[in-house]
């Protein structure tokens, strides 16, 4: 169901304040206050499509999704959107989050991550898998591709095979080619129907960028 815009305020206002604790500072230019307040666009955008979600669920499991954001080289990755769902759990029972909603949540957050491989049981987790997953596409998601492969020290592409016609593909070193390795079958494997078709059209844009980039390498 639809917040009210002075609940949905309040909440946002209240998450965040909460989240920005947690990071402490941490926080990067790929996971920051901007990135959960646009995956919240997109959860609010698919769900207003889909129907059949609770918004509720849906602000807090969006604003607490990233909670606890470990670095994509740490060997417990798969386990920080656990950690995130135990997180905002902890948070949301010492305000007055309805009690009947807190495992909805803590599922939709456990579910969206990429490296944990939790299968969304909901429709809440899967609005917010698709949401989350659509940052990784279109202009921000290559905006974010190579902000993070900057930081892990991977170089922009293969200047010898750039599309890895005689290689293995290889998106630690070169982050070309994290879209063959993950964003474009990210994109195909969409949870709602309103997803996957906003992730088809950022597919697309993703697409035309890498031609003019080849065009321009020669």
């Amino acid at each position: 169901m639809p917040l009210a815009a002075a609940v949905e305020a309040c909440r946002r206002a209240l998450y965040e304040t909460e989240v920005a604790r947690l990071w402490a500072g941490s926080a990067d230019g790929a996971h920051d206050l901007g990135h959960l307040r646009r995956v919240w666009a997109n959860a609010r955008a698919i769900a207003a499509a889909e129907g059949g979600a609770d918004d509720e669920v849906l602000l807090a499991a969006a604003f607490f999704h990233d909670a606890v954001n470990l670095p994509k080289s740490a060997p417990d990755r798969a386990q920080a959107s656990a950690l995130s769902a135990r997180a905002a759990l902890a948070f949301l029972q010492t305000t007055d989050f309805p009690a009947e909603k807190l495992d909805p949540t803590a599922h939709a957050i456990e579910a969206h991550s990429f490296s944990a491989g939790i299968a969304p049981r909901t429709k809440e987790a899967m609005i917010l898998q698709d949401a989350d997953r659509l940052e990784a596409l279109g202009a921000i998601g290559i905006a974010r591709m190579f902000h993070v492969a900057g930081q892990m020290g991977a170089a922009l592409f293969d200047p010898e095979d750039p599309m890895a016609r005689r290689r293995a593909l290889d998106d630690k070193r070169f982050s070309l080619d994290h879209l063959e390795v993950k964003l474009f079958p990210v994109a195909a494997a969409m949870q709602t129907a309103t997803g996957r078709r906003m992730a088809e059209e950022r597919a697309e844009w993703m697409a035309s960028f890498r031609t003019r980039l080849l065009a321009e390498i020669g």
